[in-house]
Formats: C-alpha cells, sequence, structure tokens
C-alpha cells in the first residue's frame, strides 16, 4: 500500500505523514541548491565571450607615424613609441626633454609617433576614433583583427568633441552596431576593447559610474571603471547587447596611469559629429555669443529662481547674435526651444546643435520673471578678444548703506566703455559684503533684483532690504558679470 493510501484512509498516521513529507522536502531542497546557487552565480558574473568574439573583429589599431624632419622628442629621448601617446593626452614631460637631431644624409622612414585604437563604422572602410590620436600625424596605419594592415586617410577631425573619422580601401568589414545612450543605466556593465601600450585586442570591463558627467564644453561624458590606458583611446565602450554606447577617451588621474574613473564620448554626440564629417570634412555649429557661469544654490534662492537650474550669462558679446536679441548680463538662461537647461553646460551643447542662420527661442529669467527671447543663431567662430576698460574719477560719492557697501556714481564715459545704461562703483567694502566677496572696483547693476541707475536707486533698494535676510547682488568686474549673495548678521 502506498504511502499516500495510508495517509488518506487511516488519520492515525497523520503526525508520521508530516514527518515523512518534510524530510522528503529538505533531501528536494539539498539536491537542488547546489545548482541554484551555480545560477545565482552565473547570473551576478556576466560572461563576456560572445561579445568578445562579435566586436572583437570591428575594432583596429591605429599607428601614427611621424617623419624625422620634424620634431620628435620621444624618438630622440628612447621612448618606447607606445608609451608617446600617453604622455601626450596626459601632459606629462617627455623624459630627457627633446631629442638631438639626428644623423645620416636623405630623407629618412617615417618613425612611430604613437598608438590607439578604433571602430569600424561602414563595411565600406569609414573608421572612428579620437581626434588626439590622429591629430598631427604624417601617415596612419591601421591594422585589423585578420593582421591586414592599411594606410588610412583622414577624412575630418573634430578636437572639441575629441572626435575623428579616417578611411581606408577596403570592402566587406565588420562594422560595429552602434546602441541607445538613453537606455544605458548607471551600474550597467560595459566592456572596452582596444591596444593599451599596443597590445592589441585587449578586453577590460566594469561598470558605468555615472552619465552627463561634465568634462568639457560640448560632452556629457559617460564614467565607468573600466580600465583605460594609453593606446585604448578611440577604442569602444560596448554594452552587454554587443552596441557601441561609447569612445574610450580619457582617464582621471593624478599618477598619469589608470586610477579607477575612465572617460567615455557617448556615441549619440560622437555620431552625430561623424555624420558631419564624413559629408563635409568639418563640424559647423551654432552660437549666440554669450559667456555663461553655473547657478549655485544660494543665488537661484536669493533672485527667487527657486532651485539651482539654468545658465547664467556673465557677458554677452558687443554685436553679437545675443546682444543683438536683447540679452543682458545676469540673465538666467533656462530653456531653449522649449528645452530645459539643467545645467549650465547643456546651453553651449544645445546651441552647438542648432543650425546657424535659425532661429531660436530662449526663455530667460530677470529680475524675478521670465520671458521669452528670439534669437538668431550665428556660426561659431573664435571668440573676439576682450580690451581692457579705461577708468575714470567717479562722477560724485554716494553714501554707505548697510550691507557695508559704500558706492559712487559711474561717469558716463565709463557707462559708454562698458556699455551700461546704469550701474553704481564700489568705492569701499566691509562687513557682510566683505564676507560675500565683493571689493572695491566692482559695478553694482542690481540688488535683490531690482535694476541699480544710480547711487540713489541703489540706496533705495539697500534700505528695503530685511537685516536677516541674503540679498542678491549683480555685479560687474572687469568684462564679466556674476551674482554675489549678501547675508548679513553672518
Amino acid at each position: 500500500m502506498s504511502e499516500s493510501n495510508v495517509v488518506l484512509t487511516s488519520p492515525r498516521h497523520a503526525g508520521r505523514r508530516v514527518l515523512l513529507r518534510a524530510a522528503m522536502a529538505m533531501a528536494l531542497v539539498c539536491s537542488l541548491a547546489p545548482q541554484a546557487g551555480a545560477a545565482q552565480g552565473r547570473g551576478e558574473l556576466p560572461d563576456f565571450t560572445e561579445l568578445v568574439e562579435k566586436v572583437g573583429p570591428s575594432v583596429v589599431n591605429i599607428r601614427t607615424l611621424e617623419r624625422s624632419g620634424r620634431n620628435n622628442a620621444a624618438a630622440g629621448s628612447g621612448i618606447d613609441p607606445n608609451m608617446e601617446e600617453f604622455f601626450k593626452r596626459f601632459g606629462i614631460p617627455l623624459p630627457g626633454g627633446k631629442g638631438a637631431p639626428r644623423g645620416g644624409g636623405g630623407e629618412e622612414e617615417p618613425q612611430q609617433r604613437g598608438v590607439g585604437s578604433g571602430f569600424i563604422l561602414s563595411a565600406d572602410g569609414y573608421v572612428m576614433t579620437n581626434a588626439h590620436v590622429v591629430d598631427g600625424a604624417d601617415e596612419l596605419i591601421v591594422t585589423l583583427t585578420d593582421k591586414r594592415e592599411f594606410k588610412a586617410k583622414v577624412i575630418g577631425l573634430d578636437k572639441r568633441t575629441d572626435v575623428a573619422v579616417v578611411k581606408i580601401e577596403a570592402t566587406g568589414l565588420p562594422a560595429v552596431k552602434l546602441g541607445d545612450v538613453a537606455r544605458l543605466k548607471v551600474g550597467e556593465w560595459v566592456m572596452a576593447i582596444g591596444s593599451p601600450f599596443g597590445l592589441e585586442n585587449s578586453v577590460t570591463a566594469g561598470i558605468v559610474s555615472a552619465k552627463a558627467r561634465d568634462t568639457g564644453d560640448y560632452l556629457p561624458f559617460i564614467q565607468t571603471d573600466v580600465a583605460i590606458n594609453p593606446g585604448n583611446s578611440g577604442g569602444p565602450l560596448i554594452n552587454m547587447r554587443g552596441e557601441v554606447v561609447g569612445i574610450n577617451s580619457q582617464i582621471y588621474s593624478r599618477s598619469g596611469g589608470f586610477m579607477g574613473i575612465s572617460f567615455a564620448i557617448p556615441i549619440d554626440e560622437a555620431s552625430r559629429v561623424a555624420d558631419q564629417l564624413r559629408a563635409g570634412g568639418r563640424v559647423i555649429r551654432g552660437r549666440i555669443g554669450v559667456t555663461i557661469a553655473p547657478v549655485t544654490k544660494d543665488v537661484a534662492e536669493a533672485i527667487g529662481l527657486g532651485k539651482p537650474t539654468g545658465a547664467m550669462v556673465r557677458g554677452a558679446e558687443s554685436g553679437g547674435p545675443a546682444d543683438k536679441a536683447g540679452i543682458e548680463a545676469g540673465d538666467i538662461i533656462t530653456k531653449v526651444d522649449g528645452k530645459l537647461i539643467d545645467k549650465s553646460g547643456d546651453l553651449p551643447r544645445l546651441i552647438g546643435a542648432t543650425k546657424p542662420g535659425s532661429k531660436t527661442v530662449l526663455q530667460v529669467f530677470r529680475r524675478g520673471g521670465y520671458r521669452d527671447i528670439a534669437v538668431t543663431v550665428a556660426e561659431f567662430e573664435p571668440d573676439a578678444p576682450t580690451r581692457a576698460t579705461q577708468s575714470e574719477p567717479a562722477a560724485s560719492s554716494g553714501g554707505k548703506s548697510a550691507l557695508g557697501l559704500t558706492v559712487s556714481e559711474l561717469g558716463d564715459a565709463v557707462k559708454r566703455d562698458l556699455k551700461l545704461r546704469g550701474g553704481v562703483k564700489v568705492d569701499a567694502v566691509d562687513g557682510a559684503a566683505a564676507r560675500a566677496g565683493l571689493r572695491e572696483g566692482d559695478v553694482i547693476l542690481a540688488l535683490d533684483n531690482t535694476e541699480v541707475n544710480d547711487v540713489k536707486q541703489f540706496l533705495a533698494a539697500a534700505a528695503k532690504v530685511e537685516k536677516a535676510r541674503a540679498v542678491s547682488v549683480m555685479v560687474r568686474r572687469g568684462d564679466w558679470v556674476n551674482y554675489v549673495v549678501i547675508k548679513p548678521g553672518r
């Protein structure tokens, strides 16, 4: 008779049934435990072997050559050529200084200058890498994983984003698949393939440490803990789906070596640059002619903005697009065509991606209120040099306010020179104003979101300030405008 029958037909066997079932359950758990542990282990530690097989053939080694007639300190000092890119990229002086001229008559063969990495964008031979890898090279040699070598031609490079596109004469090449950076998550596993120190097709792995890390004007970098070393520059950062999500470009280091933090250019940003380089050999960017700074928490609260968001205009280029549209120093640009400016670095990226000649609408916070200003975007060009402003004696003196500021009128000539409608000059500073960083010679343009045109207006505005409340002061110092927060009684 089976155990189940005994249990069903005989109630007095209930205790034995419970014990027997418990023993059977324990035996089953023990038999499955090793398998469950193994499965859990496989989930925690990803297997990169398939990714390497899939993406590895699309990664290339790039050697840069330089003719001996040019100054090549690394070659003259006997440094391993694979180390030269390391010294160049991270600003480390070359050991031994400049090399002595090499003897021998006639033209010498090009000497190896550096080494980097890249990856194949298309089957017909377009390769993406870093601009600093190929910039200044006389010759480029691209080596594939099957050991074939090709001379490469630079199609275009963009130093601002550190992106370059080169071309080799080959067909049927294994191109990479580009991923969606928006789907990339902090903590996600990623892998890098490159040629650190010339060691081709070396694989390292880690996780995404942060996204949108601001380290440059036009790039919100992907931060990882993937080991990146000299020679990895230009290689791909790959997600677990085998897609390229970035170009390995920089490391953070106090010693010159890898210290656990590396940065990659997001592939969506790099692709936009690469498309323009392939189409015309250069990148066309928009500009509106402003100098900007971040908005601090204290400033945001003092001027009524609420939270520290947007980009503060420190100055508008005379005759530039922003100046013509009416953008003023001290304005906080909070949106571009409806897109929020969360950090000041967002502004140059959005404006840079705007087609020159087109109109864009900026939302501006000015003296307690928002307004929309239309600006015609111009093409990016080098900033015009600033010129020193000649000062003149104050036209008349004023009084000392409760904020610790003694001010005087600006002369008409100074206003014309600074292109200001009003403002007062700081003659002396003490107390809370001195602690806030104000100093003699500063020009105060606004106090507590109230425009200041003369000493009388300044003193009237200062008298209304509550003694226990922080107050914002818009200050012109030299060519730039900034906000200073005075905290009375602190």
